[in-house]
């Protein structure tokens, strides 16, 4: 039995994996809240023997000091966000800094706009628009890239991602990417069997 770290992506919350559970039991799934519409639970377990990172979930979990060395699993996930020279796949950074102005403003219209985009719900609880904000602004700032102990053993996109572009996704994980045809920025809710084997996977790397 295996003990799986599950970190879910912005806007999201730790319900993002329930359908992934329940298609690959028999590991024990330890689920990780970054606190955006509750209080956070991000302390981190003992023991880990791998982590899967949903969109910024992954890039959190690239960056986080103690995972180190712990095998990752990317799923819809990036080791850098927004836009660069040498990463022209990316999201403008003008693109987010908008984004940060106008949540502060209307949280409610831009998060409803968000996962209307995703084709997914907004969960229930109050936003916390300081993290939601925060990591808003590590999404445009941080990049991973440069990190190779903490670079992810496996990908797993979607070609129909509109939030994360297939060619966004080869650039970055270039040989360890799995790219399903369908399934949008939400795998863990739309294609979890799928999700499910690319983590059994990365188990036996």
């Amino acid at each position: 039995m295996s003990r799986i770290l599950l970190v879910h992506g912005w806007g999201f919350a730790p319900a993002l994996w329930d359908p992934l559970r329940a298609a690959l039991p028999g590991h024990t799934w330890l689920a990780l809240d970054l606190g955006y519409f509750g209080p956070a639970r991000a302390q981190l377990p003992p023991a880990l023997d791998l982590v899967a990172g949903h969109s910024f979930g992954c890039l959190w979990a690239m960056t986080h000091p103690d995972l180190a060395g712990i095998p990752l699993v990317a799923v819809n996930g990036f080791p850098r966000f927004s836009a660069a020279g040498d990463f022209p796949h990316g999201t403008p950074a003008r693109v987010l800094e908008r984004m940060h102005k106008r949540l502060r403003e209307a949280p409610v219209e831009v998060l409803q706009a968000f996962h209307g985009r995703l084709g997914t719900a907004v969960p229930e609880g109050v936003p916390d628009l300081d993290r939601l904000c925060a990591d808003l602004l590590r999404m445009r700032d941080q990049d991973a890239r440069a990190l190779p102990e903490r670079q992810p053993v496996l990908a797993c996109a979607a070609a129909d991602d509109p939030l994360v572009p297939e060619a966004m996704s080869r650039q970055a994980f270039p040989g360890a990417l799995r790219l399903l045809a369908e399934g949008g920025h939400a795998l863990p809710l739309t294609r979890p069997g799928a999700v499910a084997r690319v983590i059994e996977e990365g188990l036996g790397l």
